[in-house]
């Protein structure tokens, strides 16, 4: 069976059954235009229109179609980041407010989830972080349970013999954190619609090609039509082209992901525990997780985008390079096949932290950037801490997710 190179999320959705929304024609007026429906501009949306918000959604492609069809579908109750460098950078005050924070959103998108009905897959699923037997990233390791340990949050450090058993792989130890588990393309999917059945209009296939702000409210262009707004929240992966100047804030990274034919019995005996998602210390980290009880998803590879025209060969060429590092990590998977694989790009920022929230040289702006990469719950946080910005009553440490963190 050949492989297939499509976002698993987005392709195992019956093409008959996904919603369709039309594209942006004419002129119109509203509160609020988010630029970007994945799953944080689905998510926003959902939360300015049940607080009585005028939203309108415009997306360049399809809903959830773009780096939320090909996200791994975990929701972290931490960032993708060191805890301990960025009390280094930030100092220690800033770092458990933004921990804190990250930990709240990865409650409360479940929760809000469950709330609106919304049928996603959800289950508790757990994050091992772990270490090889290899005295340098086993102290770094320890390290970092230590900071967090002082700092108050309640990590789980596993001795190497408890990881070892836990993950059927040979571990200096690990870090257990608690999360869930999600399809990301139909969460997507349950926030939109339950945006639209509280007044937002979503339009797709209608990509921004220009924003412009005024004194008093901002104009964005699609190539059809445009929306006059009292503000634009971008919640796109890349910056726009009216945004250039916050480029220098992004570095893009292509990251790439392989999903294994279903897996026998006998293999999966010899592997870890299904309903928990693993992560190693390499850089670029590794990340796997089962999807159902036979299958892995496993993702890494990360290099700077390669043109288009190169796409195709480098999706053969990395998924090559992952199943193999599978295979080295489990050896009882060398023969079997990917049946998906794909690539999505995410961006890094300078301290490894999303952005989120104001920045001083564009006033009628709110940003939600760099978020795919640390999983779900950020885009439920970007949206509670950007509805507070948008009615000026933000709480307290949310001006530690803007710009002004790095400038």
């Amino acid at each position: 069976m050949p492989i297939r190179h499509h976002r698993y999320w987005l392709d195992r959705f019956n093409k008959s059954r996904r919603p369709t929304f039309p594209r942006l024609r004419g002129s119109f007026e509203t509160s609020v235009v988010v630029v970007g429906g994945g799953l944080t501009g689905c998510a926003c949306a959902s939360s300015f229109a049940a607080a009585g918000v005028k939203v309108i959604v415009l997306e360049a492609q399809a809903i959830g179609a773009g780096a939320t069809a090909g996200g791994l579908g975990i929701v972290r109750e931490e960032f993708d980041a060191s805890f301990q460098d960025t009390a280094s950078a930030h100092g220690l005050r800033v770092a458990k407010s933004l921990w804190e924070a990250m930990r709240k959103a990865s409650l409360d998108l479940p929760a809000a989830l469950r709330r609106l009905g919304v049928k996603c897959n959800l289950a508790p699923e757990d994050l091992l972080t772990f270490a090889p037997r290899e005295q340098r990233t086993i102290r770094l390791l320890e390290r970092e349970q230590q900071a967090r340990r002082d700092a108050g949050f309640d990590h789980r450090w596993l001795k190497a013999a408890a990881a070892s058993r836990e993950i059927a792989v040979e571990s200096g130890g690990a870090v257990r954190t608690s999360g869930w588990s999600l399809d990301p393309y139909r969460a997507s999917l349950g926030l939109a619609a339950a945006a639209t059945a509280r007044g937002a209009a979503i339009y797709e296939k209608s990509p921004v090609t220009r924003i412009r702000a005024g004194r008093k409210q901002v104009e964005i262009a699609t190539a059809s039509g445009t929306v006059r707004a009292d503000a634009v929240l971008v919640a796109t992966a890349a910056p726009l082209a009216d945004l250039r100047a916050l480029r220098r804030h992004l570095e893009p990274l292509d990251r790439y992901a392989v999903l294994t034919e279903p897996l026998p019995a006998a293999v999966r005996r010899q592997l870890g525990r299904p309903g928990t998602t693993l992560r190693d210390v390499a850089a670029p980290p590794h990340m796997l997780r089962w999807v159902g009880e036979d299958r892995i998803l496993f993702s890494g590879a990360d290099q700077p985008p390669v043109p288009d025209r190169a796409r195709e060969r480098a999706i053969v060429q990395r998924t090559g390079q992952l199943m193999y590092e599978l295979s080295v990590l489990y050896p009882a998977i060398s023969g079997l096949q990917a049946q998906w694989a794909w690539d999505v790009t995410q961006y890094h920022t300078v301290d490894s932290l999303p952005f989120v929230g104001l920045h001083r040289n564009f006033p009628r702006h709110l940003f939600a950037m760099g978020a795919s990469r640390h999983g779900a719950g950020l885009a439920w946080l970007a949206a509670r801490i950007l509805l507070r910005r948008y009615r000026d009553e933000p709480a307290k440490g949310d001006d530690l997710f803007g710009f002004s963190r790095v400038l």
